[in-house]
């Protein structure tokens, strides 16, 4: 069993805040990875009213566009890989077709089973369906909604993958909501909480000018003085 600098509470602490805070709080804890780590395109929810997923990225990759070539990577294996761990993990998988989502790997099915892991939820580029009998509590930040599995199949796990952009390897932690997805260097995860104080209090400065009567743009002038270096 992996060695981890934090442990469930610290993840636990970071879910009650919601991804672009998270964010915001790297910003200050990492600040050489303010322009590289999370997701930068659109994505679709399950649930946008879900609380934020946190948890170790447990890594793969499909196809489906065409039928496999060769011998399948047996999703059993990946089963026991996704569920090896004492922490809470979160599915990542990239779809490395040429048109990517053409087929869908989760659905029903997949939910279910990925929940009954102890999986809290999947991060994908790809594309999910049965949304209607999805597993409950399961969250999905993937790429679009599509009907058809067409010939998805698994090509390998375990290995480095990239989410529009996010570079996600295993073990990572991976916070994630309906806005998209970080990854939370392990060395940050307990600095997160004090410098999301730090930032929260500085917006606060000018938040409340803004909010309050009288305001005027001299006055958010001064706020910003204030305030130190926001956003």
């Amino acid at each position: 069993m992996a060695d981890f600098p934090f442990n469930q509470a610290d993840l636990d602490l970071l879910a009650q805040w919601d991804t672009p805070t998270i964010c915001n709080g790297l910003e200050i804890t990492n600040p050489e990875r303010r322009a590289f780590g999370y997701t930068v395109e659109p994505m679709v929810c399950t649930d946008p009213k879900a609380p934020p997923i946190v948890g170790l990225a447990r890594v793969g990759m499909i196809r489906s566009t065409e039928p496999p070539r060769g011998k399948v990577t047996d999703r059993a294996d990946w089963y026991d890989y996704v569920a090896r761990t004492d922490l809470p993990t979160i599915a990542v998988l990239q779809d490395i077709d040429g048109r990517v989502g053409y087929g869908a790997y989760w659905g029903e099915v997949q939910s279910t089973i990925h929940k009954a892991l102890g999986c809290l939820g999947c991060v994908t580029n790809g594309s999910f369906r049965d949304l209607g009998m999805w597993a409950e509590g399961f969250q999905m930040i993937g790429g679009r909604v599509g009907p058809s599995h067409a010939w998805v199949h698994m090509v390998d796990f375990g290995k480095p993958v990239n989410i529009f952009g996010m570079q996600v390897g295993h073990n990572d932690v991976v916070h994630a909501d309906y806005h998209g997805a970080v990854v939370v260097p392990a060395d940050a995860v307990r600095k997160l909480p004090a410098a999301i104080d730090l930032v929260s209090r500085r917006e606060k400065v000018i938040l409340d000018v803004c909010k309050a009567p009288g305001f005027t743009p001299a006055k958010l002038r001064d706020a910003l003085k204030r305030s130190g270096e926001i956003h």
